[in-house]
C-alpha cells in the first residue's frame, strides 16, 4: 500500500470539496483550483477528510495513487494558504522591478529581461534586498514561474553571480590563478 497515497487529506475550515465523476475542485478563501482525476483513481469526502482509492496493485495503479493524493492535498493547501518561492539576485548591477504586472530584470544583458506572469501568479519585487516574490494558489505555476526566472541568469559557480532560490547553495570552483598554483 502507498504511504502517501493511503494518508487522509484533511479538510480546514472555509474550504469546500467537491467531487463530480472523475474532476475535483477545491474551493477556499484564497481562490478555486479543480483538477480531473486519472481514469481508475476515485476520491471520497468522509468526515471533514478526502481519501483516494485506487482499484488494485498494479503498478501503475501503485503510482497514480500517491501521485493523485499529493496533487489533491496541493490543492487544498493552496486554497488555503497558499504557495511562495523566493528567488534572490546576485551581482554587481544586477536588479529587478515591476511596471504594471510585468517583470523587468536587467541581469548584465544588453537588454532588459521583460517577464508577464499568468493570471493565476502575482510577483512581489523588494529592491532594497534584491528579492523576487512569486506566490500563488497553483504550486505548479509558482513553481515553474521562479523557475523560469532563475533560468534568465543562472548562478555561475566561479563568483556565485545570478539568480537563485533564497537558501539555495551554490558550489564554488577556483579560478584560473589557483589552479595553476601562483
Amino acid at each position: 500500500m502507498s504511504r502517501v497515497g493511503k494518508k487522509p487529506i484533511p479538510i480546514p475550515d472555509k474550504t469546500k470539496v467537491e467531487i463530480k465523476g472523475r474532476t475535483i475542485s477545491v474551493s477556499g478563501p484564497k481562490g478555486e483550483l479543480s483538477r480531473e482525476m486519472p481514469a481508475d483513481i476515485t476520491a471520497v469526502v468522509e468526515d471533514n477528510t478526502i481519501l483516494v482509492h485506487r482499484p488494485s496493485e498494479q503498478k501503475r495503479h501503485r503510482a497514480l495513487h500517491g501521485l493523485t493524493r499529493a496533487l489533491v492535498n496541493n490543492m487544498v493547501v493552496g486554497v488555503t494558504e497558499g504557495f511562495k518561492r523566493e528567488l534572490e539576485i546576485i551581482g554587481v548591477g544586477y536588479r529587478a522591478e515591476m511596471k504594471g504586472k510585468t517583470l523587468v530584470m536587467y541581469l548584465g544583458y544588453s537588454h532588459p529581461i521583460v517577464l508577464t506572469p499568468p493570471e493565476s501568479v502575482t510577483i512581489e519585487v523588494l529592491p532594497k534586498e534584491n528579492k523576487v516574490i512569486v506566490t500563488g494558489i497553483d504550486k505548479q505555476m509558482v513553481g515553474q514561474v521562479a523557475a523560469k526566472i532563475r533560468s534568465f541568469r543562472k548562478p555561475e559557480p566561479y563568483k556565485g553571480k545570478g539568480v537563485r532560490y533564497v537558501g539555495e547553495y551554490v558550489r564554488t570552483k577556483a579560478g584560473k590563478t589557483a589552479a595553476s598554483g601562483a
